[in-house]
């Protein structure tokens, strides 16, 4: 099989990047280790995405919006940042930029689905699911991947979508800033018996990171993270004793809490690939930044990935020059980098600080987040971030 580009990860990074080039007349294979149904009917699994207003013109430019019911999107109007048993927190408003919401909450199964539908009619778009990679050399100067069904694909570009422990970018030796947290993150929808208002509450107690996303109907995501082994604990307890125990750790502030879904949990590692690309090949989505969610920017920086790099590889065919280059490559490199870098380290940071329970971190976080509430221009640059990352949607410059 002799393609363009092939895509390796069909999560909704690699299938919007597939869909991000279906006009282009490129030829685009799209490999998946998982079977075809995972795709097409995901299962849910706890995680609701927060979209930035720029992300939603990315999958309104996609079509993938279109695709999302009403009721799979949640408005995310404001959010708080508390810290252990202070009363005083800092209060996240829209920026008055016209935008009447920071983002929007989508489910992460319903982005996977829209996703799936809107590759699954692109003629030029073939999915090869249910195998895996299992080598890939350079063959006169192209790709060229061994499947583990027996398959040799060669292609101009692969482009690498297989999570942030991607073995792709292993086998390209590329290496990676990793930080494992030791820290398990539980995820879940629940009823609230007293209304969210449509506030994210991001609460850095001590011993303990709470978050709670509004939805509709009076439910809300709870984020719960905690040590490993005291996870196991909480996600031993029956669905009573589970309620009571999400009632205690918010102190009440809600009400009753009642589970409406099932429970997952996932661990918590951060990474930042040292190279975004190497000789016809390029990473996206978390292969090239895995973040904590505590800034809720994963899949924000994994769209902002996939437009940065199609943007390229388009301008780059139209006028007729080799896409898959160093010279296209190393300008998507430039432009992930500096959109990801500084957010990527700042939420290293962030997380340090605040699940640092030692009385001198407690004091110190204290007193940035009453400074912080008390300076307009800070929180209004915090909003921006949560809003998006650039809110300048020019395209990046071809020359050079």
């Amino acid at each position: 099989m002799n393609v363009d580009i092939v895509v390796v990860g069909a999560g909704p990074a690699g299938l919007c990047f597939a869909r991000a080039l279906a006009d282009t007349g490129l030829s685009i294979v799209v490999i998946e280790r998982q079977p075809l149904g995972a795709l097409s009917e995901p299962a849910f699994d706890g995680r609701e995405i927060a979209l930035t207003q720029r992300s939603v013109r990315i999958l309104r430019k996609l079509g993938l919006w279109d695709r999302l019911g009403a009721s799979d999107i949640s408005p995310l109007r404001t959010a708080r940042v508390l810290n252990g048993h202070s009363l005083h927190g800092l209060s996240v408003l829209p920026t008055g930029t016209g935008d009447a919401e920071l983002g929007f909450l989508v489910p992460n199964d319903r982005i996977r689905r829209a996703a799936y539908a809107s590759v699954q009619q692109e003629p030029r778009i073939t999915l090869v699911t249910d195998t895996a990679v299992s080598s890939v050399s350079l063959a006169d100067g192209h790709p060229q991947l061994q499947l583990a069904d027996g398959t040799s694909v060669v292609a101009r570009l692969v482009v690498a979508a297989d999570s942030r422990f991607s073995s792709l970018r292993r086998d390209a030796g590329i290496s990676v800033d990793m930080h494992d947290f030791g820290k398990t993150m539980l995820v879940c929808r629940m009823a609230l018996e007293k209304s969210h208002d449509g506030e994210a509450l991001e609460w850095f107690d001590h011993g303990q990171t709470m978050a709670l996303l509004p939805l509709h109907n009076g439910e809300a995501s709870v984020v719960l993270t905690l040590p490993g082994h005291t996870m196991k604990s909480v996600m031993a307890l029956d669905d009573g004793q589970f309620n009571q125990d999400m009632r205690r750790r918010f102190d009440g502030r809600f009400g009753a809490m009642s589970l409406t879904s099932t429970r997952h949990t996932y661990p918590l590692v951060a990474t930042y690939a040292h190279r975004f690309i190497g000789p016809r090949l390029a990473l996206i989505g978390d292969a090239a930044v895995g973040m904590h969610p505590v800034t809720a920017h994963g899949f924000n920086l994994g769209l902002l990935s996939v437009d940065t790099l199609a943007g390229q590889i388009r301008r780059a065919h139209a006028a007729g020059q080799d896409f898959a280059s160093a010279r296209v490559l190393q300008r998507y490199e430039r432009a992930h980098r500096v959109a990801t870098l500084p957010l990527y380290f700042a939420t290293q940071a962030i997380v340090k600080l605040y699940t640092d329970d030692r009385l001198p971190a407690r004091v110190a976080r204290t007193a940035l987040l009453r400074a912080a509430q008390a300076t307009p221009p800070f929180r209004r640059t915090l909003a921006r971030m949560l809003e998006a990352q650039d809110r300048d949607d020019r395209p990046t410059p071809t020359s050079g």
